[in-house]
């Protein structure tokens, strides 16, 4: 007969790790040992200097916040846990006392995992302790002793970013809406609805806090018939406030919700009931700033009104992607997320650029992301390549208006280079007079590159055929690929000289099957992944993707997708180049975010004998597609 309430506690576990890697019927026997807690808001699951016991726990439903109490009593917030999150791992890995106490921070119910059943099933299964150790001292308030992090984990030790965050000054709502404290609350609810929010301050004559009703209020007072939905505000209103000082701190104010166990702090010019209202702090103020997830990292980014904001929020997108890595996420799918996130911020600071300029554009135009961002592969900080179109004007005007885009490149250009993005070494940026033309400029531009091939042409348009509309009039970029379309197909000569430059790329390999790594230079004794390994596949899929005349797909890894779905003879190569792009591209941004650089370069002696040997798999696909460039474009006799 079978366990439902098992199985149902297994579907949940199976989607996360680090259970996600066990083997069923292991999964299973941890699940059938699981215990169900049900806690309401406000419940203590443990305090600090609680004997540890014998489970450790994974929140089912609702979020429970985990805070150390220091010497003055004063509470700091160590970790908010919501669904799939687990927490209080110190008895499993430390078997120490608790440093923390765990409230549930809304309606909650947690899994507790035994710790004598999970240790039977999980026994040397370094990957499974590895995420336990990771997440342990992650969210830990004192770091885990070094001898058991060593090296492994050094880079996800706790930093002080955490409490950065937590002691800023909280980030609430200003010029909140109200009601008045006369008004009837069918009134308060039609503007509730009017404006798409779940709460509204009720106000005295002078804009004093009196009041707050919520949807809860609403339903639990109005949809069960207590009152009529004519009735008085002051009926249905939680009262008093609560109030504090426009200068809280973040942890200042998710202290005072879990005291209180509200969701809304009004924020008043004095701090007290008995001044002005002028913002309102809620629940998801305090999560935008304290958490880290693609949702709330965008939100931030789309509310953020200063590049100090922006750069915070990208900072979070790299916790958020060492994260991903550590839990073996596919790299398709971390690049999707984070070229998200990089789109929104580059759509932020330019809304934010064109609020600075006395008038608003002049004509319709388009910010185009290019290179690696335009191909979105662009993970960890690198330098910024963007250029801008915009609609055709009169020649008596076109001076005027390409000289109001530039400005508002400026603009962007240094608010990305603030957020962490440097600027260009060779200056291609919407910044310089040569990329920031006209649609009609743009397609002579790229006719010329096309039709006139040189070596700086070649170089140039490898560059600028990896672009994408980030901002602004997607039709002017759409008809700027119709005419470079339009342009290849009058000449094969073009595809030649791509050819040859994508073959340029030194080989990774010496005689002896060595890595060949860089002679000279700050670079010495360095193997280059990048140009030895990424460009060359970046190039293949670039040149087979336009001579096969396919518009619209960018990412290199989507391009040997794409050309597998058109060429069966041929799909196992190119299958097996985007797995190695993928593998390549994992690997070089695990390397970055452990050196903090670009991961461009490695030494070689760092790496183990079976991260060697995964790099070395890569490159069978890199010579293979080669020589198909080789025998396809005839370039034998081209070099």
């Amino acid at each position: 007969m079978k366990n439902s309430i098992a199985e149902r506690v297994y579907d949940f576990l199976k989607n996360y790790p680090p259970f996600n890697i066990l083997k069923d019927d292991d999964l299973l026997k941890i699940s059938k040992q699981v215990s169900i807690i049900y806690l309401e808001k406000g419940d203590t699951l443990f305090k600090k200097g609680d004997a540890f016991n014998e489970h450790f726990y994974m929140v089912r439903n609702g979020a429970i916040t985990s805070f150390h109490t220091n010497a003055t009593n004063a509470q700091e917030i160590v970790n908010i846990s919501d669904a799939g999150d687990i927490f209080g791992v110190r008895p499993l890995i430390a078997k120490e006392n608790y440093k923390l106490t765990a409230i549930a921070n809304e309606e909650s119910i947690v899994y507790a995992i035994p710790i004598d059943t999970f240790q039977a099933v999980t026994n040397n299964n370094a990957s499974v302790y590895k995420f336990l150790i990771t997440a342990f001292a992650t969210n830990a308030y004192d770091p885990y002793t070094a001898e058991e992090t060593g090296k492994i984990f050094s880079d996800y030790l706790p930093s002080t970013s955490q409490d950065v965050l937590s002691f800023q000054t909280a980030n609430y709502t200003k010029n909140p809406i109200t009601c008045d404290f006369k008004s009837s609350l069918k009134d308060a609810a039609i503007t509730m609805s009017a404006h798409k929010i779940g709460c509204i301050i009720v106000v005295d004559e002078d804009s004093k806090p009196v009041g707050i009703i919520t949807n809860s209020d609403i339903k639990n007072k109005i949809a069960t018939g207590l009152f009529p939905i004519e009735t008085s505000v002051t009926n249905i209103m939680s009262s008093p406030v609560i109030t504090n000082k426009k200068d809280l701190t973040v942890a200042d104010g998710q202290l005072q919700m879990i005291k209180h166990t509200i969701g809304h702090l009004c924020i008043t010019k004095d701090g007290t009931v008995n001044s002005k209202l002028i913002g309102v702090l809620t629940q998801h103020d305090v999560l935008v700033t304290l958490g880290n997830n693609p949702s709330v990292i965008l939100k931030e980014i789309k509310r953020a009104k200063r590049t100090k904001k922006l750069r915070t929020a990208r900072l979070k997108a790299n916790t958020l992607l060492k994260s991903y890595l550590e839990q073996n996420i596919p790299i398709s799918h971390i690049v999707k997320i984070i070229s998200q996130i990089n789109d929104a911020i580059n759509i932020r600071a330019i809304e934010l650029a064109i609020k600075k300029m006395p008038t608003p554009p002049p004509v319709p135009f388009s910010w185009m992301a290019i290179g690696s961002q335009g191909r979105k592969e662009q993970l960890l900080f690198t330098d910024q390549d963007n250029a801008i179109v915009f609609q055709d004007v009169e020649a008596d005007k076109y001076e005027e208006t390409q000289a109001y885009f530039l400005e508002v490149a400026k603009l962007v250009t240094k608010s990305l280079n603030k957020i962490g993005f440097e600027y260009c070494e060779a200056n291609m940026m919407a910044s310089n007079v040569e990329w920031c033309k006209s649609i009609t400029n743009w397609k002579l531009q790229f006719e010329n590159w096309i039709l006139n091939p040189d070596e700086k042409a070649i170089l140039l348009s490898s560059i600028f055929f990896d672009y994408n509309s980030v901002y602004g009039d997607n039709n002017l970029v759409d008809e700027l690929s119709n005419s470079i379309y339009s342009s290849l197909s009058k000449t094969s000569l073009f595809f030649k000289f791509l050819g040859r430059d994508a073959l340029k790329n030194p080989p990774a390999f010496g005689f002896f099957k060595q890595f060949l790594v860089e002679e000279s230079g700050d670079q010495k004794d360095l193997f280059n992944i990048k140009s030895r390994a990424l460009m060359p596949l970046i190039d293949a899929a670039r040149l087979l993707i336009l001579s096969s005349n396919i518009k619209g797909i960018n990412n290199t890894a989507e391009r040997f997708e794409k050309l597998a779905e058109m060429e069966p003879n041929n799909k196992e190569l190119y299958q097996s180049c985007s797995y190695a792009f993928k593998a390549l591209s994992k690997f070089k941004t695990k390397q970055g975010l452990l050196h903090n650089n670009s991961g461009k370069f490695i030494e070689l002696e760092t790496l183990t004998k079976e991260e060697k040997l995964k790099l070395k798999r890569c490159f069978k696909p890199i010579q293979e597609i080669q020589e198909t460039l080789k025998m396809r474009f005839d370039l034998k006799n081209f070099m």
